[in-house]
């Protein structure tokens, strides 16, 4: 039986989770493609992951979400980061480590981390 300190923080941690996913409509948005093939590909651990890193930064102002097919399969996991006035970056071939990466890097500090990037990455297969 939990005690009623160990639910006060259970419900704490998901406060944090759920502000998470309701940020402001002005705020950075990352979008996480959780289709069939997103999910396959690992997308359920990077989605997890950004959640968890956004949550322990404190980053108030970043919503993290899902959505369906992004409609380049071949790239999954793919993660986009939309930030106000600025061009969407779509990071490919994402995993947890990368996820971590993309928070610290370019959440946090604003600098995208260019070689996860679909650029980067077709510009390696041609």
């Amino acid at each position: 039986m939990k005690s009623l300190q160990d639910l006060a923080a259970i419900r704490d941690k998901m406060k944090q989770t759920v502000n998470t996913r309701e940020a402001a409509h002005d705020s950075v948005r990352v979008v996480v493609g959780m289709a069939t093939c997103g999910i396959a590909a690992g997308a359920r651990p990077v989605l997890n992951t950004l959640t968890e890193e956004v949550a322990s930064a404190n980053l108030d102002d970043v919503l993290v979400t899902q959505t369906g097919c992004i409609g380049i399969c071949q790239y999954e996991p793919v993660v986009e980061v939309y930030r106000p006035n600025e061009e969407k970056v779509t990071y490919v071939k994402m995993n947890p480590a990368k996820a971590k990466r993309v928070v610290a890097e370019h959440l946090i500090n604003g600098k995208p981390v260019t070689e996860y990037t679909i650029g980067a990455v077709t510009k390696e297969t041609n």
